[in-house]
């Protein structure tokens, strides 16, 4: 054998023992990443979206302390906080594929009919949101009748407020296009700083309790919660009407206000309001694996949360699988089932 070809023979041999060695390698290393996974669940890492919510409110709080707990429980795995307008938007933003995962009431689920709507999944149902209608404490308001020819702040557009301050005004009789208020579409942030200066006289909000803005306003300002507990029917045949789909499913219910939620407030007394849950929710192409260990990390992190964000500590595995008007994403089915007595 020439020298050349022995040159070339040896230069073969070794690239074919690096070669057979890289994969060796690369297969140990895969191996190694399924056993590390805990619970044996394999998952994609890198970033992903969160459709949050607008300053001030408990989406965005809620966002803010999950972030962290997902990033320790999910290696590899960070979490993206888009700031939104409300459930609406977080919708569109999950359908779009401009998200992943995102927060949304019930009522804005069914009343959801964009393209890609079909695809939507819940990871688990969360808390409550309680309709907020604040006015000064010495206002004249006494009913959402008697907002007739008041400046009202109704939500931001594509916002979860928006939707269900139109729903309230509408079974109370009032329609803001025909001149019986002056609706202005304000944050919740902004509605509490308009209030404040007396450039509106009421406002709504839609959140858990207590709200963070709403207990700012309420040291430095007087200010009550307006009743809307009585209006729960009305607005569920409401949403019936709007989508068939609705019917079937409570979307409203009257709740209560304790009065340890705003123990600032003037009266200091419980109120009845509308309740609308929340889901946590993605799309059905997510991969199961990461909606599973996300909706593991839901579940663990309720007393964490619920320490800053009193709503969260409301998440309870046996209430979580009732997500109508959404069925459950498959990761999250996984989980229930695995995590089952």
């Amino acid at each position: 054998m020439s020298p050349v070809a022995g040159i070339v023979r040896n230069a073969l041999r070794s690239r074919l023992v690096r070669t057979v060695t890289a994969l060796v390698v690369l297969a140990a290393g895969a191996t190694a990443w399924w056993l590390a996974t805990p619970g044996g669940v394999p998952y994609p890492t890198g970033t992903f979206g969160m459709a949050t919510g607008s300053a001030g409110g408990v989406y965005a709080l809620y966002g803010q302390l999950l972030k962290p707990a997902v990033q320790q429980e999910i290696p590899g795995v960070k979490l993206r906080l888009d700031p939104t307008a409300g459930g609406p938007q977080n919708l569109q933003r999950i359908v779009a594929g401009q998200d992943d995962f995102g927060i949304a009431t019930a009522d804005a689920i069914a009343h959801f009919t964009a393209p890609g709507a079909t695809q939507l999944r819940a990871l688990g149902r969360l808390y409550d949101d309680y309709v907020q209608l604040v006015v000064p404490s010495d206002s004249p308001i006494e009913t959402v009748a008697d907002l007739r020819g008041k400046r009202v702040g109704v939500g931001q557009a594509d916002s979860g407020v928006a939707l269900i301050a139109g729903g309230v005004l509408q079974v109370a009789g009032l329609d803001p296009a025909r001149g019986d208020l002056t609706p202005l579409p304000l944050g919740i942030d902004d509605s509490a700083t308009q209030l404040r200066e007396g450039h509106i006289d009421a406002f709504f909000w839609s959140g858990g309790l207590p709200s963070s803005a709403v207990t700012t306003l309420s040291k430095q300002m007087k200010v009550r919660l307006i009743p809307l507990g009585q209006l729960s029917a009305a607005m569920d045949t409401l949403a019936g009407q709007e989508d068939p789909d609705a019917r079937e499913v409570q979307i409203y219910r009257s709740s209560t206000v304790p009065t340890s939620a705003y123990p600032e407030m003037s009266p200091y007394s419980a109120v009845q309001t509308l309740a609308v849950a929340n889901m946590m929710v993605t799309r059905a192409d997510v991969p199961a694996g990461l909606v599973q260990r996300m909706t593991g990390v839901l579940i663990d992190s309720r007393d964490s949360i619920g320490e800053q964000v009193h709503p969260a500590q409301m998440v309870d595995i046996r209430s979580a699988i009732y997500t109508d008007p959404l069925p459950l994403a498959e990761g999250a089915r996984r989980y229930y089932v695995s995590v089952k007595p």
